[in-house]
């Protein structure tokens, strides 16, 4: 897994690149993550933090959060990432133990060969 820190229109001190790598890297338990990208931007007042995470066979995951600290929407853009992973890793396992419509179609056909009346 690769973890890209990058800031626009701002220095990255070691200290929030760090804060930023240790954040980012929990992320990986959601999916086989190739790699992730962390954004900071400095507009006057205001930090914008961009995270991109790019999965195995997925599509791109992209959050952003703005705010006075960058640490603080750090933080706030990591919940949402995760949110989003687990939605989508929770929806990729609902769909393996489905019955086909294959499946359900003989099953009818075995309740009624089977001699029970169905009641109309």
């Amino acid at each position: 897994m690769m973890i890209k820190v990058s800031g626009r229109h701002m220095e990255i001190t070691e200290p929030l690149r760090d804060f930023a790598e240790k954040k980012v890297s929990r992320i990986s338990k959601y999916h086989r993550v190739s790699e992730i990208e962390v954004i900071f931007c400095n507009e006057g007042k205001t930090y914008t933090v961009e995270i991109i995470v790019k999965a195995d066979n997925r599509q791109r995951f992209v959050v952003k959060d703005a705010g006075e600290d960058a640490y603080s929407c750090l933080d706030t853009a990591i919940d949402k990432i995760e949110r989003q992973l687990k939605k989508d890793k929770e929806k990729s396992h609902n769909h393996k133990g489905r019955i086909g419509a294959a499946e359900a179609s003989s099953g009818a056909f075995e309740v009624q060969s089977s001699g029970e009346e169905i009641p109309e």
